[in-house]
């Protein structure tokens, strides 16, 4: 075998595996929020059962949520892909208001969060009234909603005139709704508790490093109800 073709074989043997090493780099540079199918928002538009329960597990304990479509249809289906979907895992209750409400909703990932900040939902008619227990989307205007939700721990009927839609109830669990940790306030302007941008911006990173006691969502399941 001549020197040209002995080199035409031993680079004939190397591309695999250099390209198979390239793929793997490639690979390994992606983050994997990167294939996080919550990236996608748009694979998430199921149309939710008449009445489904969330189940929230918490570092506090455990929450239920019964929703009832007719309530409000499409916040109803946008909480139930969103809880289906694994959105609500691993993300802190971040927004606690004794004597008022406690909040959540901003993913664990901010990839995820920058993802969904604009899927934003036409509001729906309020049916229901903002009583204590009741669930309903937070939004910040008109048509606004997009992933966060609130639990009300009183009788918030000025929300109904605002058009705050509630999507359900809290049936089993409230005295741990009640037990969220609320040691840090409200947020910027209004106080000196978790800032939401900087939250959506950074996600898990900037809460748990600032704010290391809030209450945590460990997971969230759904189970439809007959």
């Amino acid at each position: 075998m001549t020197s040209r073709s002995k080199e035409r074989l031993i680079i004939a043997l190397l591309l695999p595996l250099l390209g198979s090493a390239c793929r793997g780099a490639d690979d390994d540079a992606v983050p994997p929020t990167v294939r996080s199918p919550l990236l996608q928002p748009q694979r998430y538009a199921e149309t939710a059962p008449p009445t489904f329960m969330v189940h929230l597990e918490t570092t506090a304990g455990d929450v239920t949520i019964r929703v009832d479509r007719a309530w409000a249809p499409l916040g109803a289906d946008r909480f139930y892909n969103l809880a289906k979907g694994g959105f609500y895992d691993d993300s802190r209750i971040y927004r606690v208001l004794p004597g008022f409400m406690a909040q959540f909703g901003l993913n664990s990932d901010p990839y995820v969060s920058q993802a969904w900040k604009t899927q934003f939902l036409v509001d729906d008619p309020v049916v229901e009234s903002n009583t204590r227990g009741r669930v309903a989307f937070a939004k910040g205007g008109l048509h606004t909603r997009t992933t966060e939700i609130f639990i009300s721990y009183k009788d918030n009927r000025a929300l109904d005139g605002e058009g705050f839609a509630p999507i359900g109830e809290v049936v089993e669990g409230m005295d741990i709704v009640d037990a969220f940790y609320s040691g840090y306030g409200d947020g910027p302007p209004r106080g000196d508790g978790p800032y939401q941008a900087m939250a959506a911006a950074r996600g898990n990173e900037y809460l748990d490093a600032d704010f290391p006691e809030l209450t945590r969502i460990v997971r969230a399941t759904v189970t439809p109800q007959a």
